[in-house]
């Protein structure tokens, strides 16, 4: 008989449990499917005695990930712990040095020291996959690393974050201020412990940087992402965005042009009619466009026990199989070092601010925005029965860099109250 494919599985929350039903449940279907079978050997995690839902007694257990990560019966270390430093990452730098395969749910991890992590796999002739890393059960990471293969990628955008996309959603759709559904939405349980990471587009962040990589052959730079939360969307830009056709989505566009590789997780108007502004409540989507393919749309689960296990699984069955790809697609001795673009190509932008209701204050609005080369394309002050008029702008195109300008000139000018809020209009 063929040797089985040996797994040690640290982490045994949603996702790890979920690894271990679909290896239990589906054993045979795995085998024929791979020509051998999958097993798991060991697996490690915090509590031994925590009723996890599925019976782990065939399994030896290691209270350290480090250990499990290099026992002699674990050909590839299955890490879904999280966390880019600590545990998660000593645990895989020890297995990779011990000869093991990684996959890995962990985000985090590989945006921060992925290419480190990716040059020690190789020199040692190992494998590191992390489909599940990024958009969930979405195939992303192997739709570049091989079905687009043959594509020069010209832009890869998207939804990569499902609690923002709730709450986005649901303040739309019920008409809610952000600080109600958010609070709906931690009470669901749908926001990380440290929320910041969900709203603050930090999550989606790493998820950006991973695909910037694989998509644009560079180095993972998590530190040149752009990020911007959706804490400060209001009802009103919601309302605002969906009477010009637009809808405002957490979004993330990474593209490569003269100016350097832009990489950005900002809050966005896009298109009502588009597939991301019909995206609704916690899905993902991944738009990838190329000179060959154009444009394929990718969307799916982003998050859950089953998606992510599923997504998990498949990295296992190709390691299974015999295939083995670069970590981020090409060798990585050979990634760029790609400048960050120190401005993005230009679009139209959406600007809110409260304005003093008094004379000369418009023309001082306009005067800020004209200083910084700013055009207005459009300009509406909506009806108030207070001192403070909400004024909405929607520019010409411009570069973020005249759009920084604009809104300190505009701050600058002492008849707007607070700092507006402004959103790039992204067409697509």
């Amino acid at each position: 008989m063929t040797e089985p494919l040996r797994l040690g599985i640290a982490g045994l929350g949603t996702v790890g449990i979920g690894v271990v039903k679909i290896i239990r449940r589906h054993a045979a279907l795995l085998e024929a499917r791979t020509g051998r079978p999958v097993v798991i050997s060991a697996v490690c995690a915090r509590d031994a005695s925590k009723d996890r839902g599925v019976s782990l007694k065939d399994y030896a257990w290691e209270t350290d990930p480090v250990a499990l990560a290099t026992r002699d019966d674990v050909d590839v270390f299955v890490e879904l712990m999280g966390g880019h430093d600590g545990p998660a990452k000593a645990a895989t730098e020890a297995a990779l040095a011990a000869g093991k395969d990684v996959v890995t749910a962990n985000k985090a991890l590989l945006a921060i020291h992925g290419q480190a992590l990716a040059e020690q796999a190789e020199a040692k002739g190992r494998v590191i996959r992390f489909e599940a890393a990024v958009a969930g059960g979405i195939p992303v990471i192997k739709s570049l690393t091989e079905g687009l293969a043959g594509n020069e990628i010209t832009r890869v955008m998207g939804v990569m974050n499902g609690t923002c996309n709730y709450i986005l959603t649901r303040m739309e759709t019920a008409g809610l201020p952000y600080a109600t559904v958010f609070k709906e939405a931690d009470d669901l349980g749908y926001l990380e412990a440290d929320p910041t990471l969900d709203v603050g587009g930090i999550d989606a962040g790493h998820k950006l940087a991973l695909l910037a990589a694989i998509a644009f052959g560079t180095k993972p730079a998590f530190d040149d992402v752009k990020l911007e939360g959706i804490q400060r969307i209001a009802i009103e830009d919601i309302r605002h965005a969906a009477d010009m056709g637009y809808r405002i989505k957490l979004l993330g566009v990474a593209q490569r042009s003269a100016r350097g590789l832009e990489q950005r997780m900002t809050p966005c108007l896009v298109p009502a009619n588009s597939p991301l502004g019909q995206l609704e409540g916690g899905t993902n989507m991944v738009v990838i466009e190329g000179d060959a393919i154009e444009q394929v749309v990718l969307r799916g689960p982003g998050a859950g026990e089953g998606p992510t296990a599923s997504a998990v699984m498949g990295d296992i069955l190709d390691i299974a199989r015999g295939i083995r790809i670069a970590t981020f697609g090409q060798p990585a001795t050979t990634l760029d070092e790609a400048p960050s673009a120190q401005t993005g190509l230009p679009a139209a932008h959406y600007v809110r601010m409260s304005l003093q209701d008094k004379p000369g204050a418009m023309a001082k609005v306009a005067a800020a925005l004209g200083d910084a080369g700013v055009s207005i394309h459009r300009m509406r002050q909506y009806d108030h029965s207070t001192t403070i008029a909400p004024v909405l702008v929607v520019t010409h195109k411009c570069t973020s860099a005249m759009l920084d300008h604009a809104l300190d000139g505009l701050e600058a000018t002492g008849v707007v109250e607070g700092a507006p809020v402004a959103l790039r209009i992204e067409e697509l």
